[in-house]
């Protein structure tokens, strides 16, 4: 798969590299993986599925790619058409049934966030996918602005120093999440997929786009970018220069840490 028609080659370009130094700087892919890529049919999957495809017809490895979709059972989700992206590329894609939008509605505490009780059972769905199609890592489309917007919330909210990883391992050990595109772009993304004429697919959630603190940090990232321009590059940096000898945390220092 070349540049995509219609999209700039110079992007495609910067994309495709970006993804791969991530993969290159974090260890995410080796020879012989078998790689679970969960599709939500948002634009960061759908794109991610392309890059992977991309760099694998070019790496010097060999690994495979295993599409999953999870059906949470929202009425009118569209997976036919993630079923003719993911076909387009040469790929099949796996639909996995689950109950989770009957199980939301009744399990769902007062005041708790409906998006996080679903993010986790979709997570689950996706782990167990991965465990029955024999494969040993779990990649999603997280990228940069993510990455960014979760080390905010979780200090402003929680209380927390805390992002995400580019590459974990689940609790049970067995299976390894990997985010290739934490380099990327949200807006590259988005200009991307809409250059290419690719068509995304809303999960039909019924809170869906409801996150309103996550809506508040990319409102706040926003303002501040028209006066620091460099400042989203600037706190993923920062994700990767942690100095822990200038922080408050006493448990490092129990363990000699700092």
């Amino acid at each position: 798969m070349s540049c995509p028609a219609g999209v700039d080659p110079k992007l495609w370009r910067s994309l495709r590299n970006g993804a791969g130094r991530a993969i290159g700087d974090f260890g995410l892919i080796k020879d012989g993986d078998r790689i679970c890529v969960g599709i939500s049919g948002g634009k960061d999957s759908l794109l991610l599925l392309m890059l992977l495809v991309e760099m694998q017809r070019r790496a010097p490895i060999n690994y495979q790619l295993v599409p999953v979709t999870i059906d949470a059972g929202f009425p009118g989700f569209n997976t036919t058409t993630i079923q003719n992206f993911v076909a387009d590329l040469g790929l099949e894609l796996s639909i996995e049934q689950t109950g989770h939008a009957s199980l939301i509605t009744t399990k769902l505490r007062p005041g708790s966030s409906y998006c996080s009780f679903c993010a986790r059972l979709k997570r689950g769905a996706l782990y167990g996918a991965a465990r029955r199609l024999g494969c040993n890592l779990l990649a999603l489309g997280h990228h940069r602005d993510d990455f960014i917007e979760t080390l905010l919330l979780n200090q402003f909210f929680i209380g927390t120093l805390k992002a995400m990883a580019a590459k974990t391992v689940c609790d049970t050990g067995d299976i390894i999440v990997i985010r290739p595109l934490v380099y990327l772009a949200e807006e590259d993304i988005i200009t991307t997929v809409r250059q290419a004429g690719i068509t995304t697919v809303s999960c039909n959630c019924p809170v869906a786009d409801a996150d309103q603190q996550r809506q508040r940090m990319k409102q706040l990232l926003h303002r501040l970018e028209q006066e620091i321009p460099q400042i989203k590059n600037s706190l993923l940096a920062a994700l990767g220069n942690v100095q822990p000898r200038h922080l408050l945390d006493r448990q490092l220092s129990k363990e000699g840490t700092v």
